[in-house]
């Protein structure tokens, strides 16, 4: 095995063990709603939700940054030095301890969804400059691209720059011009998932070519076609998330303008999905063909309700209600963590025929996923429909009897969230189990 590959699944591992830790933070947060004085003192919820917020960040950036070298790994025969990978990876766990040390002794000091200290920052800075090195090391001996070189890149280069841009703030003169402050941030937390998420649906396109080998997805027109209307989006699509301030008119309209090109990614999912369904029979015995399935059609729901909240009229409606978390928590455990399980199966090397992995259940734990999570995320809508309602009233009854009034799908959402939390702990741990009895 050489260094690309082993040093992939060992990210790979690491960013699984840090959605077994957003899984049961995010859990302990969702019951905090049901019960306030549950742990109040310690940790507490204004803890516990950047834990599991920050948990689940690192998941999909240690998957993302894993998939990658896996991914690489094809292209390299032999790599004798993979000390600059190793370092890579030990920085992250200095971040990981450094952060979660913040937070358990409520030492913040960040900004939004980067609530921790600024100087853990540090050492992901340097880590990523050394992955950025990594790549390009391999690339550029690499003839003919196929897309997903390309988007893997792109996603590298506009992760590092838009991460820098997040610590603007402890510049004094951006902290000390409010809306210019706010802007930036707001920026920034759009602009960042766009870029991880280059990464992930290029490890898609990757994961598609390895299943359909005769294909060749990765060289195809409407790959690139995709690609640079991703980037284009990743650019621009960000300036849908500031419509609520007092900026410059032109930057609402380029943000509604861009977010519009997604009916684009719409229509072609509607279009190609007469083809994804008779493709079914043939690839449904591969684990990560499933998971790939299951994005795309979670790439469905949330697009449609991307596009909705990217109209002024609905966005200032949804603003500050659980519409925007239910996005949030669809995009990330629908699509990203999809493709992140996809790529643990295919790198991991998990077939359906493979004994060792004693997944007999296997099809009902995965349904049992895909259910809980839908009736997650009606739950987070419904209740976020109700709080909409309530914000735009004339007539507003008292923030209390809103709270009160959702309980039930609260009830909902936590009980559906405990049984989503089982059911993907049961694959990561099977994943992991299957990791660590190849690496001894």
């Amino acid at each position: 095995m050489n260094n690309y590959l082993s040093i992939g699944k060992k990210f790979l591992a690491t960013a699984l063990i840090m959605l077994l830790l957003a899984l049961t933070f995010g859990l302990l947060s969702a019951y905090n709603y049901l019960n306030p004085i549950f742990l109040k003192d310690y940790p507490g919820f204004v803890a516990l939700r950047p834990l599991h917020v920050s948990s689940v960040v690192f998941w999909i950036i240690l998957g993302a940054t894993g998939c990658v070298y896996c991914g690489l790994s094809e292209f390299v025969k032999a790599e004798k030095n993979g000390v600059s990978k190793k370092i890579q990876w030990g920085l992250w766990l200095i971040a990981i301890a450094g952060v979660y040390y913040s937070y358990f002794n409520k030492q913040f000091g960040g900004r939004e969804y980067w609530e921790f200290n600024p100087i853990w920052a540090i050492p992901i800075i340097i880590a990523w400059v050394i992955f950025i090195y990594n790549f390009i090391v391999i690339v550029k001996i690499i003839s003919n691209w196929p897309v997903y070189i390309w988007m893997w890149l792109t996603g590298l280069i506009f992760f590092l720059f838009t991460f820098i841009e997040n610590y603007l703030w402890l510049l004094p003169f951006f902290r000390g011009h409010v809306i210019t402050d706010m802007t930036i941030q707001w920026k920034v937390n759009g602009a960042l998932v766009g870029a991880w998420n280059q990464i992930l649906y290029g490890t898609a396109f990757y994961l598609m070519d390895k299943i359909e080998k005769k294909a060749n997805i990765g060289h195809s027109k409407l790959a690139f076609t995709l690609f640079f209307l991703g980037l284009f989006n990743l650019m621009f699509n960000w300036s849908h998330h500031i419509y609520t301030l007092p900026t410059e008119h032109y930057i609402r309209y380029v943000g509604y303008a861009v977010s519009m090109t997604e009916w684009i990614f719409l229509i072609r999912i509607i279009s190609m999905w007469k083809k994804t369904v008779d493709e079914i029979p043939k690839n449904y015995s591969y684990y990560s063909y499933r998971f790939l399935l299951a994005s795309e059609i979670w790439v469905f729901l949330n697009l449609g309700q991307a596009i909705l909240m990217s109209i002024p009229a609905i966005n200032l409606f949804t603003h500050g209600t659980h519409i925007t978390v239910a996005h949030s928590m669809g995009t990330t455990i629908g699509i990203n963590s999809m493709i992140l399980m996809a790529a643990c199966f295919e790198f991991f090397q998990i077939k359906n025929n493979d004994v060792t992995t004693k997944m007999k259940n296997f099809n009902v734990v995965f349904w049992t996923l895909q259910i809980s999570l839908f009736v997650f995320w009606a739950s987070l809508l419904a209740s976020g429909v109700i709080k909409g309602i309530w914000q735009l009233s004339r007539n507003q009854a008292s923030f209390g009897e809103m709270m009160n009034s959702l309980q039930p799908y609260f009830i909902t959402f936590f009980i559906s969230g405990l049984v989503l939390t089982l059911s993907i702990s049961i694959i990561v741990v099977k994943l992991l189990r299957h990791y660590f009895s190849q690496s001894n």
